[in-house]
């Protein structure tokens, strides 16, 4: 974060004129807050989230939240603008033409923490890009380079590059809240879009069995929207954050936790989430979950060369195996995965 505005900043009274405004919140508090703020419309994003003494954070907003909650809201008498982007802040630090070029294009801020890939570069480089990072974005304290994701317990590889160093935060999206360890447990941007769908599209006490449930990325947004979720999950670490997020975001009535594999899971289900690339494997389990007329979301990546053949041919035969039929409610891809491959998602009425 940029240096301490400190506690003179003048505090906002009844005769002051909106401008230049920032809202005090607690430093835990600030991506929520912001969150908040920018859904009332006020949140300023042309200028930089200071540090307000040692707990707490000074966030730009327009005009004073009405329902927001903060501590303060201040006037503060030097703000500072944001920078205006990744480019102009590494040339600042001396970078030319063409490492300007190469350098990252996108990367995404999750709760505290800025996840970015980062191939080739030296230690020096990787500073200077964290540290502009962290220039543009003032909620975060800290960059993690990410190297993707390994193994059947889908185990992420991040190292700290830039800042405190403090990788457990968390992040919120369309009012969930996901707390979660990025150097411990995978969380992945791309997939917000569909994350907030699946709170969309069940009905209140529908049964869900998601067999992949991770930290709570479907069971969570489901739950909240008042669904009763069989959450499965293999990996101990993700486990215990799922707990902890189904407390957090005050749900654990609505969800039923297993660690273990969700191929030994007896349970009854309207609704299947299968929220892994290899989800075609388990399909015979899905199946036995999923009663007649229920609705399946099969994950998968799928060279873009085969779509949508394999991905459906895979549900149809193993539909078929079972001596069920399938309907096809819809396809989607939801990002690219690598070169020439997309991870995509099938919906389905199984009978």
């Amino acid at each position: 974060m940029s240096d301490d505005a400190g506690d003179s900043d003048p505090v906002l009274s009844a005769g002051d004129q909106p401008a230049d405004l920032a809202a005090v919140v607690a430093k835990p508090d600030a991506e929520i807050a912001i969150a908040s703020l920018r859904d009332e419309g006020v949140y300023d994003d042309s200028r930089r989230v200071r540090e307000y003494g040692t707990e707490t954070v000074a966030l730009p907003i327009l005009d004073p939240p009405e329902s927001t909650d903060v501590l303060d809201v201040v006037r503060q008498t030097d703000p500072e603008p944001r920078a205006p982007d990744l480019e102009t802040l590494l040339r600042e630090r001396g970078w030319d033409d063409d490492s300007v070029a190469d350098a990252p294009a996108s990367w995404a801020v999750v709760g505290s923490v800025v996840l970015v890939s980062l191939d080739s570069w030296s230690d020096v480089e990787e500073q200077d890009i964290g540290e502009a990072l962290l220039e543009l974005h003032g909620e975060a304290d800290t960059v993690c380079a990410h190297e993707g994701v390994t193994g059947e317990l889908r185990q992420p590889e991040t190292r700290v590059v830039a800042g405190l160093g403090d990788t457990e935060t968390v992040h919120t999206e369309h009012g969930t809240r996901y707390s979660l360890d990025l150097s411990q447990v995978m969380f992945s941007p791309g997939n917000q879009a569909e994350r907030a769908r699946m709170g969309e599209v069940v009905d209140e006490d529908e049964r869900v069995l998601d067999m992949f449930a991770g930290i709570g990325y479907f069971t969570l947004p489901m739950a909240r929207a008042g669904a009763q979720v069989t959450a499965v999950e293999k990996n101990p670490e993700s486990f215990r954050f799922l707990g902890e997020n189904a407390n957090l975001n005050g749900v654990l009535d609505r969800v039923s936790l297993v660690l273990g594999d969700c191929r030994d899971v007896e349970a009854t289900a309207d609704r299947v989430v299968m929220g892994y690339y290899d989800a075609h494997a388990y399909l015979d389990s899905a199946l036995d979950a999923l009663e007649p007329g229920g609705i399946l979301h099969m994950h998968a990546t799928t060279p873009e060369d085969l779509l949508w053949d394999r991905p459906v041919s895979r549900l149809e035969a193993a539909a078929e195996k079972e001596g069920r039929a399938v309907e096809i409610l819809d396809k989607r891809r939801v990002k690219s995965h690598s070169e020439g491959v997309w991870h995509v998602v099938l919906d389905a009425r199984v009978d």
